[in-house]
């Protein structure tokens, strides 16, 4: 969720206000039961990772937008909005992006170049990342667990994540977004107007040994080859396939599938990411994706979620 000044306008003017936003956050947080990836607090815009619960995103932001601008306004003895429109709001796929999402919002102040280091910078969660925190604003456990079960490595590994992506400037990829709200490949799209329509969403029962059997059948690529500690680019994207199709069908993690390959969650998102851009270009590699897909659930009943 992205959300800036009116008109470009100063949003905080000093740490007591940074720190008020931050203290309302928490507040609605607590009140409306929604959990807290990642936030950066630039002067003139926010941006914050959220993933809601009962309470409507819309109404959240309304809460907290609304009591953030009166509270401004009685200070500094203005009046109006204080924030540009509507904010923009950007429905993810949880497993592909929210790592680099976070980064990406972590690395805000670098870009803007307020710091050169993002732990330099206060107005952030990333130093949460780094340190343990009694704070209760930021859920670390989800992004932190993708790393490692123990604590420290997992912190070192985050924060390795994220300086390795320092050099990266503004990713268009980011912005350029399916229908302007959704951020992720075509059946996380499905999905989402599926279950808009109230329609339950469904998966399949597979193993991690039917999808790398079919991977190696249909695109012609030895299993050794999915399990090998080589650097070579076949195995890199045979176990992108057995991640992509497990999670389309089967409602596979990423960590999970990270875990049954024994690498780095972060290797397997980017090479999902690589995935879903080749079959974006349509084509034989589509059509392979579409013809495994066929093979998987061949003669296999749908389960249904049950919510």
């Amino acid at each position: 969720m992205i959300a800036r000044g009116n008109q470009g306008q100063t949003v905080f003017h000093e740490d007591r206000d940074f720190t008020l936003y931050r203290q309302l956050l928490l507040d609605y947080k607590v009140q409306f039961r929604f959990s807290v990836y990642a936030y950066a607090l630039m002067p003139n815009h926010i941006h914050l990772l959220l993933e809601t619960g009962q309470t409507s995103l819309s109404r959240i932001m309304h809460r907290l937008q609304f009591h953030y601008t009166l509270r401004t306004n009685l200070k500094y003895k203005t009046h109006g909005h204080l924030f540009q429109g509507r904010y923009k709001s950007i429905l993810c796929d949880k497993d592909t992006y929210l790592l680099e999402l976070s980064a990406y919002i972590h690395l805000n102040p670098v870009r803007a170049g307020l710091v050169k280091d993002p732990s330099h910078y206060p107005w952030s969660s990333y130093r949460t990342y780094l340190k343990p925190h009694s704070q209760d604003l930021v859920d670390t456990s989800y992004l932190l667990g993708q790393f490692s079960s123990n604590s420290e490595a997992a912190r070192n590994r985050y924060r390795r994540f994220v300086e390795d992506r320092l050099d990266q400037g503004h990713r268009d990829d980011f912005y350029a977004v399916k229908e302007q709200r959704l951020l992720g490949d075509e059946s996380f799209v499905e999905l989402i107007h599926r279950t808009a329509k109230e329609e339950a969403p469904h998966f399949y029962e597979l193993s991690f040994a039917e999808l790398v059997s079919c991977v190696s059948s249909v695109f012609e690529l030895p299993e050794e080859i999915l399990f090998s500690s080589s650097r070579d680019r076949r195995g890199a994207l045979g176990r992108a396939l057995v991640g992509y199709l497990g999670r389309d069908l089967g409602r596979f993690r990423l960590k999970d599938v990270a875990e049954y390959f024994k690498r780095d969650p972060a290797v397997i998102s980017q090479a999902l990411r690589r995935v879903e851009e080749e079959i974006q270009k349509k084509g034989n590699f589509t059509e392979k994706i579409q013809k495994a897909k066929e093979k998987l659930t061949r003669g296999r009943k749908k389960r249904y979620l049950i919510t």
